[in-house]
């Protein structure tokens, strides 16, 4: 636990929105007690149960606001049981020593699989035909059906998932284009675009596969998509504030666009009990599904094991590999030893000071690592003897510390 926040050894974990019970299972192993719950909170009923809690696991549907963080002065670490972090205030989660995790890749292949079974359904415009054999009408027409083979798939985003559709949308015969804003590597016979408006004018199917940045907000909206090829497809398995969805309509009623899916949404139900609202209900060719681009078990069950552990590595050992807010450290562990897990700001000397005051209690260093992430340091100091009382007491009250942990390793 951290210096200075009291006595009691228990580490609580709040996990929210029906993570996997295999994160129940990892951090109970560790003796960790473990409130789940099924679905999402509102900002008031998160601050309420965030009193006492070390661990928080969420999905997209919880923000973590500075609201939040501020009430929870047990708070050592959000996992986020998902790819997006966006819901999270990274920054003042940093500033109050708080790690985020997250899994950036356990639920790409179920992403990517979803991405091509929404091609190839509205490139042969199945949910027409399905919705008419359930009105009891027989309509053998291939009017506006089509093979996948021989089209032009269109890439925003050329990342974990974006790279993995990319290889088996050309197993599939499609062929490639990606635009990203980062220099990626094409695979296979994928080709670059160096502008958006390029790889618009360019293929027949455009799907997005963009991160939560900011910068994002609004990506796709009318001039996007007037600059789309006539009956053309569009898929959004992203974010759901980077597209206009009154703008899509529009170029779906047009008959500008031949159909779309989309699996995300600015604003979505935080459960079952609340009604989902939006413009793009009713349109025809249109596939709609409730955020579940990563909700498969095989996903869900490797999330939940992924993040689950992360936490539990944070809290035993101090290890913020792959963190989205702390520099990434991670120092074998040494039995036996005492670890010293030091959140400070990035200011000069920090280091130096910190060590001077060990020397000083006589504590021989067994191995340190530094690392700093923006305006956030962090040092994980081993040591050979037992660490007292005062030397706790120092380290916490220097003047950049954020805070301080005392590992038994």
């Amino acid at each position: 636990m951290s210096a200075g926040q009291g006595d009691d050894p228990v580490v609580r974990a709040l996990l929210v929105e029906n993570i996997h019970p295999d994160a129940v299972r990892v951090l109970e192993s560790e003796g960790f007690e473990v409130e789940l719950l099924e679905r999402a909170l509102p900002e008031p009923e998160l601050v309420e149960k965030l009193a006492g809690v070390h661990l928080l696991g969420i999905r997209s549907g919880t923000n973590v606001t500075a609201v939040a963080l501020a009430a929870a002065p047990d708070l050592l670490a959000v996992g986020a049981f998902c790819i997006g972090t966006n819901q999270i205030d990274l920054h003042r989660a940093a500033e109050a020593g708080v790690a985020v995790f997250n899994a950036p890749f356990s639920n790409t292949r179920s992403v990517v699989e979803l991405a091509l079974a929404e091609i190839i359904a509205l490139t042969r415009r199945l949910t027409g035909k399905n919705a008419a054999m359930h009105e009891g009408v027989w309509d053998k027409s291939a009017t506006g059906s089509h093979e996948v083979r021989g089209r032009r798939l269109g890439i925003v985003g050329y990342g974990n998932i974006g790279t993995q559709l990319s290889v088996l949308a050309e197993n599939l015969g499609l062929g490639v284009w990606f635009y990203d804003t980062s220099d990626r590597l094409a695979l296979g016979n994928a080709r670059r675009c160096g502008t958006l408006e390029e790889l618009l004018e360019s293929v027949d199917i455009v799907t997005l596969h963009v991160d939560g940045r900011p910068d994002n907000q609004d990506l796709f909206g009318e001039a996007q998509f007037a600059r789309m090829r006539p009956r053309s497809l569009f898929l959004n398995l992203s974010r759901g504030f980077v597209v206009d969805h009154a703008a899509l309509r529009r170029h779906i009623e047009s008959g500008h666009l031949a159909g779309a899916a989309i699996d995300v949404f600015s604003e979505e139900p935080r459960s079952k009990a609340e009604p989902f609202v939006s413009e793009l209900r009713g349109l025809p060719n249109v596939i709609l599904t409730p955020h579940v681009g990563g909700s498969t078990e095989e996903a869900q069950q490797d999330i939940g094991n992924f993040v689950a552990n992360k936490l539990r590595k944070y809290v035993l050992a101090g290890s913020t590999s792959l963190s989205v807010n702390l520099p990434s450290l991670e120092l074998p562990e040494r039995p036996g030893c005492c670890r010293l897990a030091h959140i400070h700001r990035n200011v000069p000397g920090v280091l130096a000071e910190a060590n001077s005051i060990v020397a000083r209690h006589a504590i021989n260093v067994e191995g340190q690592i530094l690392g700093t992430r923006g305006e956030v340091g962090y040092v994980l100091t081993d040591v050979g003897s037992a660490v007292d009382e005062a030397l706790v007491k120092e380290l916490s009250a220097m003047e950049a510390t954020v805070s301080l942990r005392l590992l038994e390793l």
